[in-house]
């Protein structure tokens, strides 16, 4: 969810809160204000009926009025003398409707006899005024709703643009160009240093990863130029004829040991390479066409185990990469489904429009499938294996976009990327 769509939202639900309990107390206040009035009005009609009883000492009932009405019962038997105010409601017969009164009642001698008194007023015309006002309160505050929460949306949408511009300038920034990252100024001083911390991060990330890039550039030179040298030279030694057995074995675990350092060098600087997204190069390809040609590669190896090789193709398997990092990528599974089969083994591909999967014949896992694909976890214990190789195709697949997985039913073991 984005942020002005979020804090719209809390706006919108804090200000119907706070409306709505605005509205109710405002209804409250409104009717308490108004029954204090009617109770006040019917508190002076009660000292007037006094006043006339201690004067005339009677009453006389006289229900014909429909407005203000006093009721005045005898009682008999025992009653509490007390005064009360009740909301109660008559018969109306010209609206032929029953209409809200409100109700003083009290007890009084008359004559000398105990007399329940009752005097009513309409209060029709208060709830009138109080829905009157309520609609009006209601509309008012409906409207002032609406208007602030687009005002407050506009308002937000202009002071953070500048923030989204930022992000926009951020998202589009490659870092591993020399191109710097700049933003345009602001109002907002937060915003400003904001802007000031992600240039210098920026600066920083460009230093780091131009340092890393040489490193590896010069590593795998200088590195490599001198294991060259020492195969070449051991090479030279070990067809020498004035070698004793013992001084052809030593020269021979040289030249395996320096061979499998150079190897472990390449592969190490290539996975550094490829996380520091050194291929650029991009290309849609289609994968489905490239490993059958890259199967041409292996025909030897493949004759040499009688290996059968099973094409299954419903579809052409199309993906945008680096065309240098798709032939290390698919001669790493080939490879590998190849150095773990058997003698006269299976080795089955399989494309479609969003698969391929490459399948072998081999013997049971000992290691754990989840850290199949970690650096140095190798099955076979051949010290020609480095164990970079599946961890090479992951980091490839990561670097792309691609999804790879492994499933083993069997001997069968099959990786599958999506």
């Amino acid at each position: 969810m984005k942020l002005l769509e979020k804090t719209s939202r809390i706006y919108l639900l804090a200000s119907l809160f706070i409306y709505l309990a605005v509205g109710i107390a405002f209804y409250w206040i409104i009717t308490f204000m108004i029954y204090d009035e009617v109770e006040s009005r019917l508190m002076v009609e009660k000292r007037d009926f006094e006043t006339y009883l201690r004067s005339n000492n009677t009453w006389t009932n006289n229900s014909y009025f429909v407005e203000n009405k006093i009721e005045v019962v005898p009682v008999f038997g025992k009653f509490e003398n007390k005064t009360a105010f009740t909301d109660t409601l008559i018969y109306n017969r010209y609206e032929e409707s029953m209409d809200p009164f409100r109700q003083l009642t009290f007890y009084t001698l008359i004559g000398g006899s105990p007399y329940r008194v009752a005097i009513r007023k309409s209060i029709v015309e208060s709830y009138k005024l109080i829905e009157a006002i309520s609609a009006a309160m209601i509309t008012f505050l409906a409207l002032l709703m609406v208007g602030m929460f687009f005002f407050q949306r506009n308002l937000s949408g202009k002071l953070w643009r500048p923030f989204y511009g930022s992000l926009a300038r951020i998202k589009d920034f490659d870092w591993t160009k020399n191109s710097k990252l700049e933003f345009e100024s602001s109002e907002i001083s937060e915003f400003n240093e904001l802007n000031e911390v992600m240039v210098k991060m920026a600066s920083k990330m460009q230093h780091d990863y131009k340092s890393l890039r040489e490193f590896t550039e010069n590593a795998s030179h200088e590195i490599q130029t001198p294991l060259a040298l020492i195969n070449a030279r051991v090479e030279q030694f070990i067809q020498s004829r004035d070698l004793s057995e013992n001084q052809t074995h030593w020269i021979e675990e040289i030249y395996h040991a320096a061979r499998r350092m150079s190897r472990l060098n390449q592969g190490l600087l290539l996975l550094a390479k490829i996380e520091n997204q050194q291929f650029a190069e991009q290309k849609k390809l289609n994968l489905t066409v490239l490993v059958q040609d890259k199967l041409k590669d292996y025909e030897d190896i493949l004759n040499h185990k009688r290996i059968t090789v099973h094409i299954k193709e419903e579809g052409s398997f199309h993906w945008v990469m680096s065309p240098t990092l798709a032939d290390i990528f698919l001669s790493n599974l080939l490879s590998n489904a190849i150095r773990h089969n058997y003698i006269g083994g299976t080795l089955n591909i399989e494309s479609g429009p969003d698969l391929l999967s490459i399948s072998n014949t081999g013997a049971n896992l000992n290691i754990d499938p989840e850290r199949l694909f970690e650096r140095f976890k190798k099955e076979s214990g051949s010290p020609e294996s480095l164990g970079l190789g599946l961890a090479i195709v992951k980091e490839i697949c990561d670097s792309c976009g691609l999804h790879i997985a492994y499933l083993n039913t069997g001997n069968m073991h099959k990786i599958i990327i999506l």
